[in-house]
């Protein structure tokens, strides 16, 4: 069985309770950040699950050049550093380009590989040569057997600690559909997270920002969940509509506690556990 360790009290396998990966897209402000963060841990410490805060401090793709993207590296890692300390939860966090390894993981538990870059080998070794648990995200225009090849690469650096992210394919234009056959495929090489709420992303599908299908994240979620997955990514906002960055496709605060309790039962269901 593929497991990785994030923390002593924390292990990401296939065949383990799922791991939550969960928090706003990005950073907007320290207080908010820290309030979104602060009642994500209430809920899964009720519900004991395992949680990893998530948050950006840049998006460096954003769909066009006038969006909001983030608070920058070192105002970012400081909001994130004190997140880390307050609330007792590890970090993931994306990192656009190499030189970002290595300062990004002396805070973060997890550096992630946007879907965009998951075949730049430069940033792949960066971050594997960091020593931090490396999570890709499979590209949109990626098949599910050649993820085998990104986690070759970043083997090479002698870091195993790799986990891999579905969060839909291309379809057609401003379109992704979600191919479940890719979680079990992908198992052969890692611990498997499903992205819920980018899998429902439309991107580009407002024009100068990307659109999506909320609707669809519970019926998705609860789909990889009764497949098995080692870990869900959920980007989660109090106020969704006013999010400064994947709006429409994020959880709503006031209901990730009710969609959290089904997707535990799946997976119990599941695993047996």
């Amino acid at each position: 069985m593929n497991k990785i360790i994030i923390r002593d009290d924390i292990a990401l396998g296939n065949d383990l309770p799922f791991v939550l990966f969960g928090g706003p897209c990005v950073i907007e402000g320290r207080d908010r950040t820290m309030f979104i963060a602060e009642k994500i841990k209430e809920i899964t410490t009720k519900l004991n699950i395992p949680y990893v805060f998530k948050a950006s401090f840049d998006k460096a793709n954003r769909s066009s050049s006038s969006s909001y993207r983030g608070k920058g590296i070192e105002d970012g890692l400081e909001v994130l550093a004190e997140i880390k300390n307050t609330y007792d939860v590890p970090i993931i966090t994306d990192i656009h380009e190499s030189y970002q390894a290595k300062k990004v993981a002396e805070v973060a538990d997890v550096l992630q590989i946007p879907a965009f870059l998951c075949r730049q080998t430069d940033l792949l070794l960066a971050a594997g040569e960091s020593g931090a648990v490396v999570n890709v995200k499979k590209g949109q225009f990626m098949a599910p057997w050649d993820m085998g090849n990104v986690v070759n690469k970043l083997k090479e650096t002698g870091n195993e600690r790799i986990a891999l992210t579905e969060r839909g394919t291309t379809f057609g234009y401003n379109n992704l559909v979600v191919d479940m056959r890719s979680l079990e495929i992908m198992k052969n090489e890692a611990p498997v997270i499903f992205d819920a709420t980018h899998s429902v992303q439309i991107p580009g599908g407002n024009g100068t920002s990307s659109g999506g299908n909320r609707e669809f994240v519970s019926p998705l979620a609860r789909a990889a969940t009764s497949i098995g997955v080692a870990g869900l990514f959920m980007e989660i906002h109090d106020n969704p509509e006013e999010a400064l960055s994947d709006g429409p496709n994020m959880i709503p605060l006031n209901q990730l506690e009710e969609l959290l309790k089904k997707l535990k039962a799946f997976d119990q269901l599941n695993k047996e556990l």
